[in-house]
């Protein structure tokens, strides 16, 4: 179940790092080589996500290393808001001037 959370984030994260809009910010902002790490990485996650899923097993270390993978998840789920948002400020600061 947690599994399929995270799996899911990831994705969502997965599809973010594609997206035109955030390959442009890579550009212009010096970071292309990081969000490409970033992408590299999410897909790692995933699967390791999908070979836990078949494997089943229900163990305390399994239990504590899917929390830790959950709170990368989530952020580099909200840093990646956060580049989308700032990028909104300076498009909107650069059409009123």
């Amino acid at each position: 179940m947690a599994e399929e959370i995270i799996f899911s984030i990831a994705k969502n994260i997965l599809s973010k790092l594609g997206s035109y809009a955030l390959q442009q910010i890579g550009l212009a902002w010096g970071v292309k080589k990081e969000l490409k790490k970033m992408e590299n990485t999410m897909l790692t996650i995933q699967n390791v996500l999908v070979d836990a899923q078949k494997q089943q097993v229900s163990n305390l270390v399994r239990k504590e290393w899917l929390q830790r993978l959950k709170v990368v998840v989530y952020d580099a789920d909200d840093l990646l808001d956060e580049v989308a948002t700032e990028a909104l400020k300076r498009q909107r600061e650069t059409h009123r001037a």
